[in-house]
C-alpha cells in the first residue's frame, strides 16, 4: 500500500481531477491523505458539479456523472474531513503527491503556496511519484530547485493547452468574465516559461471526448520518469490509471 497526499486549497478545485484518481488509488489499496491551507475540509469548485450558469455548455464544461459520483464518494471519505494543514505537510511517509487541477479564484491560494512549493521540491529531489493535472502542473512549474530552475527544466510535461483555456473562456466571458482564466497568462505559457525548451512541452491528441474508466483511449497522460501530467477532465481516468501504475 502506498501513502499518497492530496494537497487540495479551501474551495474551488476541480471534482473530476481530484475525484476520479482518488477513487482508483482507493480501489487498489492505497491510502490518500489531504491537506489544505486551514486543515478544514475542501469544497470543490460548485460550477463544475451543478453547471450554473454554464447553459447549453453544461455538458462540455461541467463534470459528468463519472467526475461527480467520485467526487462526491470522496467527499464523505474520512481522510477528506480530517485533511492536515499545509504548514503540517512532511515527505517523510509519503510514496506520492497527487495535485489536482481547477481554474476558478479560489485556486490561487493553493498555486501560491510557498509551502506546497517546499513540498513539490522535496518529492522531486527524493525522486517520489508526482502527479500534477491541469493548473496542478502550475504549482510543480513554480516550483525551484537550488540552483533556482523549475523542478520542471530539462523535463517534458503537458498541462491545460493554450486553445482549451481560451476557448473556455471566450465562449463563456460574456457572462462569467474571467472565471476561466486563472491568472493573465495561460496556463501553458507559464509551464513553457519554467522549461528548458519549448519543445517539452507535449500538446497530446486533440482533446474531443472526455475517457472514461472502461475507454481510457480518448485520455492523455505523459511521463517523464517520476513525474506524471495532464491536460484536463477528460484525461482524469488515463491519468488515474498511469499513476497507480508509476506506484
Amino acid at each position: 500500500m502506498a501513502i499518497v497526499l492530496m494537497p487540495l486549497p479551501a474551495r474551488d478545485f476541480d471534482p473530476t481531477e481530484s475525484g476520479v484518481p482518488w477513487k482508483l488509488l482507493c480501489e487498489r489499496g492505497h491510502r490518500v491523505v489531504f491537506a489544505t491551507p486551514d486543515g478544514k475540509p475542501a469544497q470543490a469548485d460548485p460550477r463544475m458539479l451543478d453547471g450554473k450558469g454554464l447553459g447549453m455548455l453544461k455538458p462540455f464544461l461541467a463534470a459528468n456523472q463519472h467526475g461527480r459520483d467520485a467526487y462526491r464518494a470522496m467527499a464523505a471519505s474520512a481522510e477528506f474531513n480530517a485533511p492536515l494543514r499545509y504548514d503540517q505537510i512532511s515527505v517523510n511517509g509519503l510514496d506520492g503527491l497527487l495535485l489536482p487541477g481547477g481554474h476558478a479564484p479560489g485556486m490561487r491560494s493553493y498555486l501560491e503556496s510557498a509551502d506546497l512549493q517546499d513540498v513539490v521540491t522535496s518529492m522531486f529531489l527524493e525522486r517520489k511519484s508526482v502527479g500534477a493535472i491541469c493548473h496542478g502542473v502550475v504549482l510543480v512549474a513554480r516550483s525551484l530547485g537550488a540552483d533556482g530552475l523549475s523542478v520542471l527544466h530539462g523535463r517534458q510535461t503537458t498541462a491545460l493547452l493554450q486553445n482549451q483555456e481560451l476557448l473556455a473562456w471566450n465562449l463563456t466571458r460574456a457572462w462569467l468574465g474571467d472565471y476561466y482564466r486563472t491568472y493573465p497568462q495561460t496556463v501553458q505559457a507559464e509551464v513553457i516559461a519554467a522549461l528548458a525548451k519549448p519543445s517539452d512541452f507535449i500538446t497530446g491528441p486533440l482533446p474531443f471526448r472526455r475517457d472514461t474508466d472502461d475507454n481510457l483511449t480518448p485520455g492523455f497522460a505523459l511521463c517523464d520518469g517520476h513525474f506524471l501530467s495532464a491536460r484536463w477532465p477528460g484525461d482524469a481516468h488515463h491519468f488515474a490509471h498511469e499513476f497507480c501504475a508509476m506506484l
